[in-house]
């Protein structure tokens, strides 16, 4: 590759003038056939520039269906005439994602050259197969990430982008869902006085609650509200959405999965040992979230994030954890009337969790491929693009750039009325992110089985088919067995 002159290194003020989404498409597996064997040499920069050095080539990005991903498939318009690249996406459930990537990895076949790496599922087993990004950000003859690395949130950075306690970035933050409480907030202006006299505490939902408080509550809507059927509902199907719901509530207990979760969770690990979930703050845990889901609307336990969130815009509940990037659809359902903030806390804590992925390269691929590849990963995590990605009306997400927060429009739209509605969640999400808030489940390759050990004892118990400490001694001795059976690649 030719190194281009430093001046050529795109500049802040430049970065920020590449925003604007309008009309591409989303291409099918089908259409990829072929890619590979069409790889052009690598090019020379085009009169200087570097973001045209590979133009003619033609990439693959293949992802989970999310709303950036979304976003940016609506219109590709701006990065081809940036840089001259095109760029085939495959948008997939994450299941089918995580089998095409392996598959691709596996055989070196470097089918897909971006790669939606999810911290769980991707990056911890496949890690090896992914490329250290810093070699491109600092390669002179390429566009550098403006104004760098430590633009993004750092917790979602080690998140989303390590495996290990090595320096290697393997993906950049790229979305950022993340649990926290959702309300309705006419409820609690209306009610709030008579809450609290009978209550004996300010029901205000805010980091300062417990968990009992909000139990509390929600029962105390059931019995006087006529509003709404239910005070609370929650994702406990049997499905991840039960361990993302119930783990909120582990964390805060000082439950965890493993030893030093925390930073399994940022860091993850090949061997976290053994399981913690038969220690009493977790068997507490259970309890008290068994309680919960029985005072909470029925539909509860045949609910995920979607059925929860559906519930909340139906007017069915007054209040539910749940993923804070509905707010846009709780917006356009009941404008004004929803709330947000973080999760309440229990003996220890508030915990909640995150759902962050990152964008990665392929290992795999190569020549102008590759350099494509990392103009994209630019590119698409850019603040004029994550910007522009607020303003579609085909997705959105939210922001990983610590930059994109100070913006005059985006601090605007943190209040009502607002035109980035998913920014009116940005108080108790800012506040989610902090190291003493954020909620990591373990990153570690086996961690999908783990998970459906973990729901299917869990939804066993919300059926009453055991006791909370039950399930949790047989969640713990189903997870030591994968652990201990390993994984490889």
């Amino acid at each position: 590759m030719t190194p281009s002159p430093p001046s050529s290194r795109l500049s802040r003020r430049g970065f920020l003038q590449l925003g604007g989404l309008g009309a591409g498409s989303l291409m099918g597996a089908a259409a990829l056939g072929g890619c590979a064997a069409d790889a052009p040499a690598v090019p020379a920069p085009v009169d200087g520039d570097p973001w045209k050095q590979f133009a003619g080539t033609t990439i693959n990005f293949i992802s989970e269906n999310t709303a950036p991903t979304a976003a940016i498939a609506a219109d590709l318009s701006p990065f081809a005439e940036l840089t001259g690249i095109t760029v085939n996406i495959v948008s997939l459930e994450l299941q089918a994602l995580v089998q095409r990537v392996a598959l691709d990895l596996a055989g070196g076949q470097s089918q897909y050259d971006v790669v939606y790496a999810d911290p769980y599922q991707v990056l911890a087993p496949y890690s090896a197969g992914l490329a250290d990004l810093r070699a491109f950000d600092e390669d002179p003859a390429l566009p550098s990430l403006e104004p760098g690395l430590s633009d993004f949130i750092p917790s979602q950075l080690t998140a989303t982008g390590r495996f290990g306690h090595g320096d290697e970035v393997f993906a950049l933050p790229y979305d950022a869902p993340t649990m926290i409480w959702q309300y309705r907030a006419d409820i609690f202006d209306t009610y709030g006085g008579r809450m609290e006299a009978d209550l004996g505490f300010d029901p205000t939902p805010g980091a300062d609650r417990t968990w009992r408080e909000y139990l509390q509550t929600a029962r105390w809507i059931n019995e006087h509200v006529a509003e709404v059927p239910y005070g609370t509902g929650h994702q406990a199907k049997q499905h991840d959405s039960l361990m993302c719901d119930f783990s909120n509530v582990l964390w805060s207990y000082g439950g965890d999965y493993f030893e030093n979760g925390q930073d399994v969770g940022l860091y993850g690990t090949r061997d976290p040992g053994e399981c913690l979930l038969r220690r009493p703050e977790a068997i507490e845990a259970a309890r008290f979230y068994n309680e919960l889901v029985s005072i909470a609307h029925p539909g509860s336990r045949g609910w995920d994030w979607d059925g929860v969130a559906n519930a909340l815009r139906a007017g069915e509940v007054a209040m539910a954890p749940n993923w804070h990037e509905n707010a846009a659809s709780n917006e356009s359902a009941l404008p004004g009337l929803i709330g947000y903030a973080p999760l309440p806390r229990g003996p220890v804590r508030s915990a909640n969790i995150f759902g962050g992925t990152g964008i990665a390269i392929s290992a795999t691929s190569t020549g102008a491929r590759r350099g494509a590849a990392w103009l994209f990963a630019v590119w698409a995590t850019s603040p004029a693009t994550q910007l522009a990605n607020l303003t579609s009306s085909a997705g959105g997400g939210t922001p990983t750039r610590e930059s994109v927060y100070s913006l005059p429009e985006v601090v605007k739209a943190a209040q009502r009325p607002s035109r980035l509605p998913n920014m009116l969640t940005t108080e108790a999400v800012t506040t989610a992110w902090e190291a003493d808030y954020i909620g990591l489940r373990p990153k570690i390759p086996m961690w999908n089985e783990c998970d459906t050990a973990l729901f299917t004892e869990l939804s066993r118990m919300l059926a009453g088919q055991q006791d909370p400490e039950a399930a949790m001694n047989r969640a713990a001795d189903k997870i030591d067995r994968i652990v201990a059976r390993g994984w490889v690649a």
